[in-house]
């Protein structure tokens, strides 16, 4: 059964920063590229980043490129966003997101409907 669990979320003041950290558990994270989307209250929710199954290639959302970066460590089953410089309009839930793919790329990665997996999600609020 897989599992995604999402940590590190909290409050943060306008301009700090986060690490937010996703385990994963009953998949081999190496066969799978991962995302993180956030929802925020009332909104649907949208992309944030993505990295494929090796880490090779990532990929931003406009709103966040520059400020967050998206890692992973296959050997620890973990995916990691890195935030910098939060704003907030970065409040949100958080949720991490994984999908098969049989190649290490990143087609179609934005598309929330492409994974396969999520996680239950981590709150992050960031005041002005």
């Amino acid at each position: 059964q897989v599992q995604l669990v999402e940590s590190g979320g909290g409050l943060v003041q306008a301009g700090g920063s986060l690490r937010l950290s996703c385990a994963a558990s009953g998949l081999t994270t190496g066969h799978y590229a991962m995302g993180w989307f956030r929802q925020a209250p009332g909104k649907e929710r949208t992309f944030v980043a993505a990295i494929s199954r090796s880490g090779g290639s990532t990929y931003y959302a406009d709103a966040v490129k520059g400020r967050f970066t998206i890692s992973r460590d296959n050997a620890r089953n973990t995916v990691y966003l890195q935030m910098n410089s939060l704003k907030p309009e970065d409040t949100a839930v958080y949720y991490c997101a994984a999908r098969y793919r049989r190649f290490d790329d990143l087609v179609r990665s934005p598309d929330k409907t492409q994974y396969d997996s999520w996680g239950q999600g981590t709150q992050v609020t960031v005041s002005s």
